[in-house]
């Protein structure tokens, strides 16, 4: 029980913190709907096994440049996908419901670029290095129920609060408006640049220091 719940109380505060994979599944659930934001919003259950591996294997022995670097290359994409966000925002329009093919080609761009800012972003391998897998290491050492325990709760709520959160915006986008389409659409993209900006000013000082 006590693996579990420090696994829902990380998995929770992870999920619903500000960051690069939160403003893709506000910005996708706004662009292509509820499907798009929820797929997004699992992104972590598809990359993060090769993060966990890594991080226990790999990473601890790399260099801090390497990580910077990583982190570097992150932001630089963010920065990207915010620049072209906000450019969106300027003349959007409320997608129709009834768009299914359109939604599919929205459903899997933003797929991959979720997965890309997820395994680009150096903070997931840095929990896992630094937090996740001491704690699951000892989690397994009393058991795998409490391994297991530890990471269905943290996946759990690290996905369920972001689909939570898409589900909500699902539901409000078709009332807002064309113009407050476009507000919340550029407020994802001020994120993502906010995101940026930080891994840029965190992970570039490190790489020049």
């Amino acid at each position: 029980m006590e693996e579990l719940a420090l696994g829902v109380a990380l998995g929770f505060s992870a999920g619903i913190s500000p960051g690069p994979l939160l403003a893709l599944v506000l910005s996708g659930t706004l662009r292509g709907g509820l499907g798009v934001g929820l797929r997004v919003a699992a992104v972590p259950l598809l990359t993060d096994l090769p993060v966990i591996v890594l991080a226990v294997t790999v990473l601890a022995v790399l260099p801090e440049r390497a990580i910077a670097g990583g982190g570097v290359l992150g932001g630089l994409f963010l920065a990207w996908l915010a620049v072209s966000t906000l450019r969106e925002a300027r003349t959007a329009v409320v997608p129709e419901v009834g768009d299914a093919a359109e939604a599919r080609v929205q459903g899997r761009r933003t797929l991959w670029q979720g997965a890309l800012v997820n395994l680009l972003s150096p903070h997931p391998w840095m929990f896992w290095l630094t937090t996740g897998a001491p704690l699951l290491v000892a989690a397994w050492r009393n058991g795998p129920p409490g391994a297991g325990g530890f990471l269905f709760g943290f996946y759990g709520l690290l996905v369920g609060s972001k689909a939570a959160l898409a589900v909500v915006v699902a539901r409000a986008r078709h009332r807002i408006g064309t113009r407050g389409y476009r507000l919340l659409l550029g407020g994802s993209g001020v994120l993502l640049l906010a995101a940026s900006a930080l891994l840029l000013v965190e992970f570039g000082s490190a790489l020049t220091a």
